[in-house]
């Protein structure tokens, strides 16, 4: 059993090293694709173009717009006498932000009287808006007496402390779901083109003909990608690292455990679609849709589980890399223990043999 294995593993090895762009393809492209989006993808905002509305002039109102400069979010991008102008600039797109100091600021802030400042946003990205709405609120509770240069009294302080990621990039959080996204698109694709290559090129007659059982060309096939699936990640995660500075806090052993279950996985549902498929054009096609959109809208990668309606939630259960990348993050950036992410092992296990025992049947029925 293990000879006709090694065959057919040696034998796809061949055929990768023949077909050298689908190599390069493979090992490549989870490079590269991490590369664009890890610095496309970001859910930071900088260079926020803000109008300034100094009613106040000041040397307290100019303070405040100096704290607002000088934070590093935002740029002076025009200064007006009145509120009315902002309309025109919000809807030319000329700025993105307007901090409007009243003109009794200073005054009602020396007689210790209730003041504040209006920060009016432009709403049409709400996600953006929520951002520059946090870096605004941020600035605010920093600028202290001490900056206004009045006596407010005792001030209360809260000191924020940030686990795992105290300088909040969103890259940190962003580039471990990428590099689950990533993963299963690749390595569905890669054993999806697998048995249809054999049924257009007629060699499924000749396979048919040997002794070779079908749980033995299903490993044959699939462990040629599990090792350029491993190569791929090991070099993308040192690319994280490299790049975008994520770290590695936990045992690389672990983490290398439960990147091969979830490639299992993967590459399993790959072997499945391709004894569903008659043509490479369908296989691509269905190992496309069944990979990306799951990955991309119901694994937590960008939009939390938690916050989505109970049906989704349900459905999100059987979206294998929800698990991996909630494992992920926690070796990757909590760098804790098997304690901590079993149930997400266990999980990746069940799919992944589930996936390959369904394979095993279509492949008996196609030889």
């Amino acid at each position: 059993m293990i000879r006709r294995i090694l065959a057919v593993t040696v034998k796809e090895l061949l055929q990768l090293k023949r077909d050298w762009r689908t190599a390069i393809a493979l090992l490549g492209m989870p490079l590269v694709l991490l590369m664009i989006y890890g610095y496309a993808l970001s859910f930071d905002v900088t260079d926020i173009q803000l109008g300034v509305v100094d009613l106040s002039r000041t040397s307290a109102s100019r303070r405040v717009v100096e704290a607002f400069l000088e934070s590093g979010y935002f740029i002076r991008a025009a200064t007006l006498d009145e509120v009315r102008p902002t309309d025109a600039l919000f809807a030319s797109e000329a700025i993105q932000a307007a901090l409007v100091i009243p003109a009794d600021f200073a005054s009602d802030a020396a007689a210790l009287r209730p003041t504040s400042l209006l920060f009016v946003l432009d709403g049409s990205d709400s996600q953006t808006a929520n951002s520059i709405l946090g870096y605004a609120r941020q600035i605010v509770a920093g600028t202290t007496s001490e900056v206004l240069d009045i006596e407010l009294g005792p001030p209360l302080e809260a000191a924020p402390l940030v686990w795992y990621n105290p300088d909040l990039k969103s890259s940190i959080f962003l580039v471990p779901g990428l590099l689950a996204f990533i993963l299963m698109v690749s390595s569905v694709l890669a054993t999806a083109l697998a048995v249809v290559r054999e049924k257009e090129r007629g060699t499924m007659e000749s396979l048919r003909a040997t002794p070779i059982r079908a749980i033995e060309l299903l490993l044959g096939k699939t462990l040629p990608y599990l090792l350029v699936g491993s190569v791929s990640a090991a070099g993308a995660l040192f690319l994280a690292w490299a790049l975008f500075e994520v770290p590695v806090r936990g045992s690389i052993f672990w983490l290398a455990v439960v990147t091969l279950l979830f490639l299992a996985g993967g590459l399993g549902w790959g072997i499945f679609i391709s004894t569903l498929a008659e043509s490479q054009q369908v296989a691509f096609q269905l190992g496309l849709l069944s990979s990306m959109l799951p990955t991309l809208l119901l694994s937590g990668f960008i939009f939390p589980i938690s916050s989505m309606p109970r049906a989704l939630q349900i459905i999100s259960t059987i979206v294998p890399a929800r698990y991996f990348i909630t494992a992920l993050r926690a070796i990757v950036l909590k760098g804790v223990g098997p304690d901590m992410w079993w149930q997400q092992a266990a999980a990746l296990t069940i799919f992944g043999v589930l996936v390959l025992l369904a394979a095993t049947v279509r492949m008996v029925r196609s030889l």
